[in-house]
């Protein structure tokens, strides 16, 4: 006989066996949503970490970047934009700042100073910041490793930096080699995009072979070269030129001692004369035009002559102006060399207008000194300045420093072009 109870347990424990057997795999629909979630938020987070206006390279990476000696963390920013490891202006300029240089159209005002990339490791990142031109150098004929370390030191209570770098460079053949690898390289990479060729491209496109934006070349003298000497500023004219939108010639660099064109007229005329005439010789169509680099420490005098030399010889431009030797608002800091930042800020505000002011308003004036927020920026245009250039406060704020000037001069603007308030102060007198 059959025992039915038996039975019975038998039932429930193929029961219990068949309910183990039908729990249910993981759900596939839980897994899609958190793999799209990881997606979604990587993407996210690439796209902010990215983002050169984030708040975390002001208030993170920047302040622990300063936690380094100040030339290893210039060295490492250096290095990580070279490779392409740095963030980016994603934001559109508005035409409100579009200016002209040269016959050339910019869309913003606001570049980098020479002094940054020295040896053009890093333009394209740097463009990639939403500068709308990028100034290399001082670069000289040769290499040279600049003055002994230590020689670069913050101020941090008053903003401010003092350098006696020396002009540390690769020297004009590398930088050269460089400048003319990346020209080519970009205009065949655009010929392939536009379906144009490389020699119609390299006739129209701007040195810099990127839309909206300028490539300028600071030129300097080797530390070997005699006081009066004009010949390194022409080689280096002659070398660079043909890959720049515009050369600059450092005859006021307060940390070498052999330029006697800070200080001396004749020389300086017997610069700036030898330079225009290479220039004016220089093979095929392309001149590059040609700008001045002057310190803030010359008085009225010193400037109606520089400003007469400039328009003798046509002078495509003044930058006013390098670093100083002074120490206007800076106590207790007993290093030499070349103050920038906030503390230089009125003295290249003062020599703009002057220049501006002694060049009639027909020559380019870009500001350089101390500018570190839109209204530093916009006191400069209205004092004269064409466009203007930062590097202290840059490296002081974070790689979100062209973008913010940028909304707050459109911001202060109020509809108005920058390039209708351009000597603006002098117009009002």
């Amino acid at each position: 006989m059959f025992r039915i109870g038996g039975g019975a347990r038998i039932a429930q424990a193929g029961a219990r066996t068949l309910g183990t057997k039908a729990q249910p795999p993981p759900s596939r629909l839980r897994n899609a949503i958190w793999a799209t979630s990881s997606i979604v938020v990587g993407g996210l987070g690439y796209l902010y970490l990215t983002d050169a206006s984030a708040g975390i390279h002001k208030y993170v990476s920047t302040p622990l970047m300063r936690q380094l000696d100040a030339e290893q963390a210039h060295q490492l920013a250096i290095s990580t934009m070279k490779y392409g490891v740095c963030p980016v202006d994603r934001s559109t300029d508005d035409s409100v700042l579009e200016i002209e240089l040269w016959g050339k159209t910019v869309t913003n005002p606001i570049g980098v100073a020479a002094g940054f990339d020295k040896n053009g490791e890093a333009i394209d990142a740097l463009f990639g910041l939403g500068f709308g031109s990028v100034e290399i150098g001082s670069i000289t004929p040769e290499p040279q490793q600049g003055n002994a370390r230590p020689r670069i030191f913050r101020v941090e209570d008053r903003d401010a930096v003092i350098n006696r770098m020396g002009l540390p460079n690769c020297g004009a053949a590398s930088a050269g080699d460089r400048l003319r690898s990346r020209f080519w390289r970009l205009l065949a990479s655009q010929s392939k995009q536009q379906g144009e060729s490389v020699a119609t491209l390299s006739a129209t496109v701007n040195r810099s072979a990127v839309a909206g934006r300028l490539l300028g070349v600071n030129v300097g003298k080797c530390k070997s070269s005699a006081d009066d000497s004009f010949d390194d500023y022409v080689t280096g004219l002659q070398k660079l030129g043909p890959y720049a939108d515009y050369v600059v010639i450092n005859v006021s660099c307060p940390n070498v001692s052999n330029m006697k064109a800070n200080g001396d007229v004749e020389v300086l005329e017997r610069t700036v004369a030898a330079v225009m005439k290479a220039r004016n010789g220089m093979a095929g169509e392309y001149r590059p035009p040609v700008v001045l680099k002057i310190g803030p420490d010359n008085d009225l005098q010193q400037l109606r002559v520089i400003a007469q030399v400039a328009m003798d010889y046509r002078v495509d431009g003044i930058i006013a102006t390098n670093t100083t030797r002074q120490r206007p608002g800076v106590i207790e800091v007993k290093e030499e060399g070349g103050l920038s930042g906030a503390p230089l800020r009125d003295m290249a505000l003062a020599t703009t207008r002057e220049m501006y002011r002694l060049t009639q308003g027909k020559m380019a004036i870009i500001g350089c000194g101390g500018i570190r927020t839109a209204e530093d920026a916009l006191a400069f245009a209205r004092a004269g300045a064409s466009c203007v250039q930062v590097y202290s406060s840059m490296t002081a704020d974070g790689p979100g420093k062209a973008r913010e000037i940028k909304d707050g001069v459109v911001g202060l603007l109020k509809g108005r072009k920058w390039a209708d308030v351009v000597g603006e102060d002098s117009r009002r007198k």
